[in-house]
């Protein structure tokens, strides 16, 4: 009865003991709206991309099948995936620790003593026998919250763990994305490069029929052939860019480029706009804010955890089972035992190795907070980034859309002027490289918007938020 008393007793004052600081999450600036975001208003409704696969947005179903494929097979994803499951791991063994630890043994042994033993055959028999059965068991009393905090700290880290894993997917599937976009982009500057030829093919030939008829000179021919040979090259040379690009994409989806192609279709439409939503959000959406939050919450488990070891370690240890010297009588009551012995233990004198330990906790923790506020401020910086290339893009693209028209006008007008025998070649080659380069640079453009548009879901979280976070 007093043994029940003194667990009770010790019990109750263990769930009300804690030495550690109470975990507060750190503040930091946030400004009221993005400073990029143009005319973007609160009110609007929240956008496609804050919903699961953001990348299903664009329409297209050659990038929704990799993206899928990308989930399933690839290697980056998967080590993540297996890091966050050895810190899930480390929380079910330190959360272990809050439970008593039982051990049995079972045991049978025969002696014989030595004729030459001290008084041999005055206290006992020659031969004997013994049988035991035995359960130990032991308990430490968490009176000062050190395995509390440590079971804290290893969930905040498999918790960040978690949104670290996150973090890699949603670089990975941005990264898809961009890439699968450029290889779009290629497949469109090859159809430009294609129809350019084309076209200078037919200004070759009639050029040379004007050559033959005394009209144009041998200059005006060579220059025609210049013209198509070296756009003829740079058709060419998008062969290799779009190779490796196509490679890039069969090693995000996880296999090898030989068993990845990818069908051409040119590079069209207009991206989507994404409204951004209030900075605020962004605390909530972002898995690399989240990661940096549950890491200081982890450290300030720390700092509770080296505060414990000033106080003493309070357990309980006891023992029950039964012995006897004959099998047979093993299980009888008499053959019972139980001990009960509480321990208490404490640090006299460390030469100030807990206070250093202490003091590393603490330094620590600060460390934490400042990465977490860095963390923050880089994310703030990421969206403004996208923002701004989206809102000088679509400015730049309305201009170039001038331009290319304007050049297309000025190729005709040279065409005709070269047919009527007003101009020279020269002006008419003048004409189709700067018609052909204001195409390219139109393409180049939307390429550019559409890749910012990814990255502006990536710098937004990708519809992640922090209530997915696993509770551990």
């Amino acid at each position: 009865m007093t043994a029940r008393v003194v667990v009770a007793a010790a019990l109750l004052v263990a769930a009300g003991c804690a030495t550690g600081p109470k975990y507060v999450r750190p503040e930091t600036p946030v400004p009221p709206s993005f400073k990029e975001a143009g005319d973007w208003k609160p009110a609007q409704p929240n956008d496609e991309a804050a919903r699961g696969a953001w990348w299903e947005i664009f329409k297209d179903d050659e990038l929704n099948a990799l993206e899928a494929r990308l989930d399933v097979s690839n290697n980056t994803l998967r080590a993540a995936q297996s890091q966050f499951d050895q810190a899930r791991a480390l929380v079910g063994y330190a959360r272990a620790a809050q439970f008593p630890q039982v051990s049995g043994t079972a045991a049978a042994s025969r002696t014989n003593h030595s004729e030459n033993t001290p008084n041999w055959g005055a206290a006992s028999s020659e031969h004997y026998s013994d049988f035991l059965l035995r359960l130990d068991a032991s308990y430490e009393l968490d009176v000062w919250g050190r395995v509390r905090y440590t079971v804290a700290a290893n969930r905040a880290t498999a918790q960040a763990s978690a949104a670290d894993l996150e973090v890699v997917r949603l670089s990975l599937h941005a990264e898809l994305a961009a890439d699968y976009f450029a290889l779009r982009a290629l497949d469109a500057d090859s159809e430009i490069l294609r129809s350019s030829v084309a076209a200078y093919e037919k200004a070759l030939e009639l050029t040379r029929n004007r050559h033959t008829g005394g009209v144009a000179s041998a200059v005006d021919v060579a220059q025609a052939e210049a013209q198509l040979e070296g756009t003829r090259a740079q058709a060419i040379d998008l062969q290799a860019r779009r190779a490796q690009v196509e490679h890039a994409i069969a090693t995000l989806v996880g296999e090898p480029p030989s068993s990845v192609s990818v069908p051409v279709s040119p590079l069209a439409g207009e991206p989507l706009p994404v409204p951004p939503g209030l900075p605020a959000d962004l605390l909530e959406r972002r898995p690399d804010i989240a990661a940096a939050e549950r890491r200081v919450a982890a450290a300030n488990a720390q700092v509770g955890v080296a505060g414990a070891a000033f106080f003493p370690t309070l357990a309980l240890t006891g023992a029950t089972g039964f012995e006897s010297a004959a099998l047979v009588d093993l299980l009888r009551s008499v053959s019972g035992f139980w001990t009960v012995a509480p321990v208490a233990a404490l640090t006299i004198f460390d030469g100030g190795r807990r206070r250093s330990v202490s003091d590393q906790a603490k330094a620590g923790y600060e460390r934490t907070v400042a990465l977490y506020r860095e963390t923050t401020l880089a994310a703030f910086r990421e969206v403004e980034d996208q923002l701004a290339a989206l809102r000088v893009l679509e400015e730049e693209a309305t201009v170039q859309q001038a331009a290319l028209a304007a050049s297309e006008r000025a190729l005709a007008l040279s065409t005709n002027r070269y047919k009527g025998g007003i101009a020279t070649y020269l002006e008419v080659v003048i004409a189709q490289s700067a018609a052909l380069n204001n195409r390219r640079t139109a393409l180049n453009i939307l390429a550019r918007r559409l890749t910012a548009s990814v990255f502006l879901i990536k710098a937004l979280g990708g519809g992640w938020d922090t209530s997915k976070l696993p509770a551990l």
